[in-house]
């Protein structure tokens, strides 16, 4: 039976996980089983973050939103459904890029979709 030599591949493989352990601190840049463990760690954590970054995005705008327009006496929730029956289409993240750069047309915004009590 011929004997089977996996050098070039082994050290290809811990190569690319070292690479990917770049800038850990310790052992865990340099040692590849350790590395290896908090590589695996970290991709887990990145996949979660990914998901994680959506949820965080839409918090900042929704409150970005709420307290500008807090400021012309309507809440969040009264504010968004104004929108819907006015049937004006605009997603959060526009409305609270609008709200920090551009508050007059945020304001005359809030005034238009103010329905009669």
């Amino acid at each position: 039976m011929v004997r089977v030599k996996r050098g070039n591949v082994a050290r290809k493989r811990r190569k690319k996980i070292l690479k990917l352990a770049k800038g850990y601190r310790g052992a865990h840049s340099r040692l590849f089983r350790v590395a290896n463990q908090q590589v695996m760690k970290a991709l887990r954590y990145s996949y979660v973050g990914r998901k994680q970054k959506k949820r965080v995005f839409r918090k900042l705008w929704i409150s970005r939103i709420n307290a500008s327009s807090r400021e012309k006496g309507v809440s969040y929730s009264r504010f968004m459904n104004h929108l819907k029956l006015s049937k004006i289409d605009l997603n959060r993240k526009m409305l609270a890029q609008m709200a920090v750069l551009d508050c007059s047309t945020f304001y005359t915004l809030i005034e238009d979709t103010k329905l009669p009590n």
